[in-house]
């Protein structure tokens, strides 16, 4: 695999934006990057996931997925070496890393919509206490 398998297959995902950040190509889903193109250069690809997901990947394939070095790595991004990946393994990947996009931007709109609702009982009742 190679940085256009990895952009195709991105791209195919529902939903999918490519975008730049920091001058590299990123890919989001709901205006929120799930995976960059940051590390090309390099031979890697690179995934937003959770460090629980991260070592399930390093762990079932350590040729392939490598925590990205220093903070960012513990919070779970990733690098996959794209040479070292087939098709269905980049795509389980990208699948992986874009649902967890979905689910936590679904969990931003639910934790913004109850803070506006909570906002909005607050003043009411101190209208009501005037």
């Amino acid at each position: 695999m190679n940085a256009a398998d990895f952009r195709r297959i991105a791209l195919s995902l529902e939903g999918a934006q490519e975008g730049s950040h920091m001058g590299a190509p990123d890919f989001r889903v709901g205006g929120r990057i799930f995976a960059t193109l940051a590390s090309q250069s390099q031979g890697y690809g690179n995934l937003m996931l959770t460090p629980e997901r991260q070592a399930e990947f390093v762990k079932e394939l350590p040729e392939v997925f490598v925590p990205i070095a220093g903070g960012w790595g513990r919070m779970g991004m990733t690098h996959i070496r794209l040479a070292a990946a087939n098709e269905d393994v980049l795509a389980g990947a990208l699948r992986a890393a874009w649902r967890l996009r979905i689910e936590k931007n679904a969990g931003a709109g639910r934790k913004k919509r109850e803070s506006t609702v909570r906002g909005a009982a607050q003043h009411r009742n101190k209208r009501t206490q005037r």
